[in-house]
């Protein structure tokens, strides 16, 4: 569903899209990238069909549970994708780059780690067994979807009120 960005603070988006990306993810409608593809794909009006999502689908659980780079991170750089990534014969936008280490850098500040494994460590084996585990994956998610929400609107891609 399209957010009518235009109508919002920044602080009032941010907010939103870091609560519709957590709970896509806490009511099991997606794990982590695909929550943050979706609501980033919702963020920008849906310029990509929904199927979109589809392309998250290996990231969950540091890809395809093996415990490596987050899927958070994972669907959050999808997302920068949509906004800074190319189509064949177009030239790599520089901002690509930028936009990607920001968002690795970032995690990597928060947590000491961009590998799922070690960021959650505290709950090894449960596989989100455990309430805290998936807690903590959900705030994470959230986290991400509002640091590419934050970084489009720096970068005048999304209008805010």
């Amino acid at each position: 569903m399209t957010i009518c960005t235009e109508k919002l603070t920044k602080e009032e988006l941010l907010d939103k899209v870091q609560a519709d990306a957590e709970e896509l993810f806490r009511n099991g409608t997606f794990f982590c990238s695909e929550s943050v593809v979706s609501t980033i794909n919702d963020l920008l009006g849906e310029p990509f069909n929904q199927d979109v999502v589809k392309l998250a689908g290996g990231f969950p659980v540091g890809m395809g549970k093996s415990g490596c780079v987050c899927g958070a991170i994972s669907g959050g750089q999808i997302a920068l994708g949509m906004v800074y990534g190319r189509v064949k014969g177009q030239p790599m936008d520089d901002k690509m780059f930028e936009e990607s280490k920001k968002l690795h850098d970032y995690i990597k500040n928060e947590y000491k780690s961009t590998c799922c494994r070690v960021i959650t460590k505290e709950w090894t084996g449960d596989d989100f067994k455990s309430e805290g585990r998936k807690n903590h994956c959900i705030k994470i998610t959230g986290k991400v979807a509002r640091w590419v929400a934050n970084e489009l609107i720096e970068d005048n891609k999304i209008q805010v009120k």
